[in-house]
């Protein structure tokens, strides 16, 4: 594992996860756009969690609320390409988790990477909560 992102390569994430482009996600510019690699790292993180943990997340008593996110873009993505999401759990603390991210496309260099911090807290009071036991043990298999 490298400390430079533009040197990740999707063998450095033990899940990768298929994103196809929209039509719309390409700005004025030619190009899919800033707001749109956000939403891909979203998508890669939750979809994950859903399939691998068998849970839906939408339906537990606690909820991943993004506090922080990055990402570094070194190339443009343009429709239609598919994107590769590659991530990894960086940490997983008492009620936080880190994610590593990148979204490669049509090679093994990144487009673009990233960092996202999941805080579980608690549906109705919003305090933090521990993050559920069903999503603790699917994190664990994807730790760097």
């Amino acid at each position: 594992m490298t400390d430079d992102p533009r040197a990740l390569r999707p063998a450095d994430f033990p899940v990768l996860r298929k994103i196809p482009t929209r039509w719309a996600d390409d700005d004025t510019y030619g190009h899919v756009n800033n707001v749109v690699h956000y939403a891909m790292f979203d998508t890669a993180v939750n979809g994950w969690l859903i399939e691998a943990s068998g849970v839906d997340v939408r339906e537990l008593p606690a909820v991943g609320l993004v506090v922080e996110t990055s990402c570094q873009y070194f190339a443009e993505l343009r429709f239609p390409v598919i994107v590769t999401a590659g991530l990894r759990v960086e940490h997983v603390g008492t009620s936080s988790v880190v994610y590593r991210l990148a979204l490669f496309g049509d090679g093994d260099k990144p487009a673009a990477a990233g960092r996202f911090v999941h805080v579980y807290v608690d549906r109705l009071t919003r305090r933090p909560v521990p993050v559920p036991d069903q999503l603790r043990t699917v994190l664990t298999r994807a730790r760097a």
